[in-house]
């Protein structure tokens, strides 16, 4: 999604309440890659093995767009929380239906608030690369069109460096533990990130300068 959708994200939301369709189509597809990367970061590598974060995240607007005659909230942030609860479900169903086992499996216990409890940390550790990326937030409402724009960029570097970012930022792992995982060593993980942040810097200035 492009930088004049993410600046319009207010406007859309108060047009799509007063009933605009063509307004809700472009508030969601803007919540796309900021959905996708929470998704992703709550799903272990059997689970991507069976459903894609695309797949959860298309299940999750389809709903959003239907049952948005439901939702009351009024800022940009209450909507991407009202986006993340629908994740939330949407996540949780898949876990139950693709990684459920015929013997007693941690992740059958996971509840809903335990994945709820996940996904706002991630949200949080989302929110946090803002400000490491030199965008001027002065504003609740141009933190959230910061965080927009953010997911965009990761979504657009390439896979590699994308996992990194998520496995890193926003999962919050250490380096050697995504060594372990992408079966690399820490320092070249270390490289991948540090070429990974500078795409994402050069991205926010490119956007600032917009």
């Amino acid at each position: 999604m492009g930088d004049s959708a993410v600046i319009n994200i207010e406007n859309w939301l108060s047009q799509a309440q007063g009933g605009d369709n063509d307004a809700l189509g472009r508030l969601l597809g803007a919540h796309m890659n900021y959905l996708k990367t929470l998704a992703y970061a709550q799903m272990d590598d059997r689970l991507r093995r069976r459903v894609g974060a695309s797949d959860i995240v298309q299940e999750t607007l389809l709903e959003a767009h239907r049952d948005f005659l439901h939702y009351v909230g009024k800022s940009p942030a209450e909507f991407s929380g009202w986006l993340r609860m629908i994740l939330i479900n949407n996540v949780r169903r898949a876990i139950e239906c693709h990684v459920r086992t015929a013997k007693r499996d941690v992740r059958r216990e996971l509840s809903l608030s335990d994945i709820q409890g996940r996904t706002d940390k991630s949200a949080a550790r989302l929110e946090s690369l803002i400000a490491s990326q030199s965008t001027s937030v002065s504003s609740v409402l141009q933190r959230h069109e910061s965080l927009i724009q953010l997911s965009d960029s990761i979504a657009r570097l390439p896979a590699e460096y994308r996992e990194v970012i998520i496995l890193r930022h926003i999962q919050d792992l250490p380096f050697k533990e995504i060594a372990e995982r992408l079966s690399k060593t820490s320092g070249a993980v270390r490289m991948i990130w540090m070429r990974a942040i500078e795409k994402l810097r050069e991205s926010s200035v490119s956007s600032a300068g917009r």
